[in-house]
């Protein structure tokens, strides 16, 4: 289980900080066309309508898990695989104003029962759809995840570059720890040039170096790495 203990105090600011990133996604896909829903996505075999229906459905996931803590009553992330992977595809076609209206919607659900949580229940024990067990705590780091990663995947001028350095400083350790945990591939360390941060990633190999966001950027599939050093092995993309 990760303990999300030391988060508790800071939920308020932390839920302040997943609400402007939706803000600021909120106004990007409002800009958007009807034309702009099916053009692809950075998200290789996703167009811009299957990230947007994937994030409302994530807010409705995540209110899944946040009514678990608050009830006791075990309910799951996501009913099924298929069913999650389903409800992608058949929102992905729609038209932009039921895309923008399901997502303010749900992202506004997800907002605010996570407002009124009792404190009590953020410290209950649940677990993420790969079963995984967690603190609730982290179900708000969760979606400011969805929300900042996806809005880069819609490709409407939103990039790693627009990260805040406090994202980052958390995303990359673990964007480490997690390619860490498949034990996949050939092992390899990541040093942060600008901030001195330094992790490995299954026996230590190459080294790979670079600004903090840019390793981030790559290590979730976001970034061909052009602006890195050293021998950078294949990646997939996180979704």
């Amino acid at each position: 289980m990760t303990s999300d203990a030391p988060e508790l105090t800071a939920i308020p600011t932390q839920l302040d900080t997943v609400a402007a990133a939706t803000a600021r996604l909120l106004g990007a896909v409002s800009a958007l066309h009807d034309a702009d829903v099916v053009e692809p996505s950075l998200l290789p075999g996703w167009s811009r309508g299957h990230v947007l229906a994937h994030l409302s459905r994530n807010a409705d996931s995540l209110v899944n898990l946040l009514l678990w803590a608050r009830t006791g009553i075990e309910t799951p992330q996501y009913a099924s695989a298929f069913l999650r992977d389903a409800d992608i595809e058949t929102g992905a076609p729609r038209a932009l104003h039921e895309q923008l209206e399901d997502l303010t919607a749900a992202s506004e659900r997800w907002l605010a029962l996570a407002r009124v949580m009792p404190q009590e229940s953020w410290q209950a024990v649940v677990r993420n759809r790969q079963g995984g067990e967690m603190a609730a705590t982290r179900v708000v780091w969760m979606r400011l995840v969805e929300v900042e990663i996806h809005h880069v995947d819609l490709n409407t001028g939103y990039t790693p570059a627009d990260w805040s350095s406090a994202f980052v400083d958390r995303l990359l350790p673990q964007a480490v720890a997690d390619l860490a945990a498949k034990e996949q591939g050939p092992g390899f360390t990541v040093t942060a040039t600008d901030t001195g941060w330094s992790g490995a990633v299954g026996t230590p190999g190459a080294t790979i170096t670079g600004p903090a966001t840019a390793l981030a950027a790559w290590l979730v599939g976001r970034s061909p790495g052009g602006d890195l050093t050293g021998d950078l092995p294949d990646l997939a993309a996180w979704k």
